[in-house]
């Protein structure tokens, strides 16, 4: 093993154990995919990728730099990810309201249309109510009518017959005078 790679191993073993409180106390904070969690393991995710490019400056080694390159790449690709994530969230909480929102929408239309409709039937009803009423007041008029049309007709009769009957007996009454 060369000098520079027992440095090197040096300085991976060193920063391994600095992490090791911050990893325990990063993996205490709250949040799951955001807040004060992700935030944190990156900010020390930088600070040791910042240390190894320092030490591999000053050290003049090669893999160390390199590494410490790796290691922001990959940080950077994990920022991403994450603000990524969150514009996810904002699209999908968005997403949600403009769907709840639907969901009002729709059940204020389904009510309005269920009074019209109540009110349509409402209205219905009456007019039912309303043409039966007046269906029954022009039978009682058509009756009363045909009663007094055949009272009429049954008087013309009656007035008929006492004429005819009248004559007859005049008639009659002539024939006996003249015999």
């Amino acid at each position: 093993m060369t000098a520079r790679a027992i440095r090197r191993t040096a300085v991976e073993n060193y920063l391994t154990l600095v992490r090791m409180p911050f990893d325990a106390a990063i993996g205490r904070l709250p949040g799951n995919g955001k807040g004060p969690r992700p935030a944190a393991r990156l900010a020390l995710d930088r600070a040791d990728a910042t240390l190894r490019a320092f030490a591999g400056t000053i050290l003049s080694d090669p893999v160390l730099r390199e590494d410490a390159q790796q290691r922001r790449a990959a940080l950077k690709e994990r920022e991403q990810a994450q603000e990524l994530r969150g514009e996810a969230r904002q699209k999908t909480q968005q997403a949600d309201a403009r769907l709840d929102e639907r969901h009002d929408q729709i059940a204020r239309q389904r009510a309005q249309t269920e009074m019209r409709a109540k009110d349509q039937r409402k209205d219905a009803d009456r007019k039912r109510e309303d043409k039966s009423r007046r269906a029954v007041e022009t039978e009682r008029k058509r009756v009363a009518a045909s009663n007094e049309l055949h009272a009429k007709a049954e008087a013309l009769t009656a007035s008929d017959e006492a004429r005819r009957l009248r004559e007859a007996a005049s008639r009659t009454k002539a024939e006996r005078k003249r015999k």
